[in-house]
């Protein structure tokens, strides 16, 4: 597996843990504001990799009335002054071939989400930007099915390939991890990154959102860096219960950093050992 660099933040399977981090959704600038600046300083203090994520519109929220975001004129503007303001790469995700172009000159990373990680037109439009692609697992796949994906990105000119394991549907509003798709993953050539909250997520429990299980997050980051991942992907928010989007998942900022510390003695120790 190569290892290749997000605005200076080295990702490879020889390479320390990195983080995406951020809130589920842009919902001011303010809120990205604070949660960059904690970040940033998070960074510094742990040396830690870490890049800012946040989306300017959710396309799959559970009921047409839910929040989807500023959309993608105020959202890039608001992700490029946080990347001037605190000197943090940034993720976001993309829904529609257009978009990637123009997202990809503000954005360090293209997330693909997992409900479209199949669709060839997007996975190329994302490749040829030229900018890295972090492409969600769709909780209908097995881990190996990603190879197809991998090589659609890899065709159309991505060099810079991350594969993300965020759950399997299981029955009804519910999902279950699979640790060892971690490994299956790892196989096809990419660094995984494993997203802890998401994990917790139980698609449309509420009816018109989903719900979830923030607490379990923790537990499900641990367990993943023990499996051998590369990197971990946080939906974090000063006070979660009153987020606009994915409010039972995100992880509070209080408790993220503990989080952070047992993942990277957990991550250390698994790296020890494979050398």
């Amino acid at each position: 597996m190569s290892s290749f660099s997000i605005d200076g933040i080295r990702i490879g399977s020889q390479e320390d843990l990195f983080v995406f981090a951020g809130p589920c959704v842009i919902e001011s600038r303010d809120l990205c504001f604070e949660v960059a600046e904690f970040l940033r300083e998070l960074s510094d203090r742990l040396k830690t990799g870490i890049v800012f994520k946040a989306s300017f519109d959710k396309a799959n929220r559970s009921s047409i009335n839910s929040f989807r975001g500023p959309g993608i004129d105020e959202g890039l503007r608001i992700l490029q002054e946080v990347k001037q303001e605190f000197q943090l790469p940034v993720v976001t995700d993309i829904h529609l071939p257009s978009q990637a172009a123009t997202v990809s000159e503000v954005a360090d990373c293209l997330q693909i989400p997992a409900f479209l990680c199949r669709q060839t037109d997007l996975l190329a439009a994302a490749a040829e930007t030229g900018a890295a692609v972090n492409v969600k697992k769709g909780q209908f796949l097995s881990p190996w099915e990603m190879k197809n994906v991998v090589c659609k990105l890899r065709e159309s000119g991505c060099e810079k390939v991350l594969l993300c394991e965020r759950g399997t549907f299981f029955g009804y509003n519910r999902l279950v991890n699979d640790m060892t798709a971690i490994g299956e993953m790892k196989n096809l050539g990419c660094p995984v990154i494993f997203d802890a909250t998401h994990s917790t997520q139980q698609p449309g429990g509420l009816g018109t959102s989903s719900a979830g299980a923030r607490e379990s997050a923790p537990v499900l980051a641990a367990s993943a860096a023990a499996a051998g991942a590369d990197g971990m992907f946080f939906e974090i928010h000063p006070n979660p219960e009153d987020a606009l989007c994915d409010s039972a998942c995100m992880m509070r900022m209080n408790d993220f950093e503990k989080t952070i510390k047992r993942c990277r003695e957990i991550f250390k120790i698994v790296r020890q050992n494979d050398e």
